[in-house]
């Protein structure tokens, strides 16, 4: 029992001064290539069982014929081993840059395409990783486009929708200046009038970049939605007189929401306006609202004629206006951007789709509890 413990225990000695001796190599390599590394952990394991049998050897006083033969049979092991060790670490490394270059090209713009070279199950694993990213980083380039085509709309638009009314301001200010203007009054009016429309383009960027940074306030109560219908049939009835469009609201039930009743009236308000504009004379815009298994559904369809089937993803971006297939709008684009952003404020959604000579927009919330 002695005599095992004490071979134990040389051939342990033996065999942990290699190890911590490899342990001191494979840090000094740690930012080497993996090949050195595999051959350094073969060369340890080798060295370890040749460094345990000399000790043992040695306490156990071996002929030196026999600790030939052992040093030798050893020696042909770690040849091995470390011919064994490089041929896979250069295998390893060869297959990690293959990914490593396969990678670069998603790096630059392009599509990740997965080498068809069998690696590793840990490269294999990094690989489909790499796919998913490539994945979501080709979405997110398409979403940055589509998002800068937007905003250079916005700005074209925005410019020319301001230039207008500016300079119709400036020339009716220059006529009173001069004394030309022949009714004072009606010029003050008039120029009265354009400012109210600057001033609800301005509060429209003004609520879009609100909600865009997410520093949209929310005040939620518990509303009808029949008295928020309501109210914004009221607010919409002067424009569709003016438009010669019939305004419906017979099927609207009274469904209590958690909402903020100012932001929402905004957001049926800027749908009736869209549809009352889009619809011509002697044309009808209906409201609903009712449960249904996604919560409570507010439905405003309107006259339009229809929206191309390629423009219905755009219809609530911002800046869109539409093509030429559709009236041109008196506004810049931003009502349907604002009713996104609203509804989705509230955890809801907007949506539209097409119907038999026109569209319907819909606003689902969450029904209160």
């Amino acid at each position: 029992m002695r005599d095992s413990l004490l071979i134990a225990l040389y051939a342990f000695a033996g065999a942990a001064a290699t190890g911590l001796a490899g342990a001191v190599a494979l840090r000094l390599l740690r930012r080497r290539s993996l090949t050195a590394s595999l051959a350094v952990v073969a060369t340890v394991g080798v060295v370890a069982m040749l460094a345990g049998t000399l000790a043992v050897a040695w306490a156990m006083f071996l002929s030196r014929h026999d600790l030939t033969v052992v040093t030798t049979v050893v020696a042909m092991a770690a040849v091995v081993s470390l011919a064994t060790a490089l041929v896979l670490g250069r295998w390893v490394v060869a297959r990690s840059r293959e990914l490593a270059v396969a990678a670069r090209s998603f790096g630059e713009g392009g599509d990740f395409t997965s080498p068809h070279t069998p690696a590793t199950a840990e490269l294999e694993a990094v690989s489909r990783e790499l796919a998913a990213t490539s994945a979501k980083l080709a979405a997110s380039r398409t979403r940055e486009r589509a998002l800068e085509t937007s905003r250079r709309e916005l700005v074209a638009w925005i410019s020319h929708d301001l230039r207008t009314p500016l300079a119709g301001l400036r020339a009716m200010a220059e006529a009173l200046e001069d004394g030309v203007a022949t009714d004072p009054g009606r010029y003050l009016t008039q120029m009265r009038t354009e400012v109210e429309r600057l001033n609800g383009m301005v509060g429209d960027l003004f609520e879009l970049s609100r909600i865009h940074a997410g520093a949209l306030p929310l005040n939620p109560a518990r509303v009808s939605l029949y008295d928020l219908v309501g109210d914004a049939l009221a607010g919409a009835d002067a424009l569709a007189r003016e438009h010669g469009v019939r305004l419906i609201g017979d099927h609207v039930e009274p469904v209590p929401v958690d909402v903020d009743g100012k932001e929402m009236s905004r957001v049926f308000g800027n749908l009736l306006v869209n549809a009352i504009r889009r619809t011509p004379a002697d044309g009808t815009v209906a409201v609903a609202a009712e449960r249904s298994a996604d919560g409570v559904v507010v439905s405003v369809t309107d006259g339009c004629g229809g929206i191309p089937e390629e423009d219905l993803p755009r219809v609530f971006d911002t800046g869109w206006r539409g093509t030429h297939a559709r009236t041109p709008p008196a506004g810049a684009g931003l009502g349907l951007a604002i009713v996104r952003g609203i509804v989705e404020a509230h955890q809801g959604r907007a949506t539209v789709s097409n119907i038999p000579g026109g569209c319907r927009f819909e606003v689902t919330l969450p029904a209160a509890p």
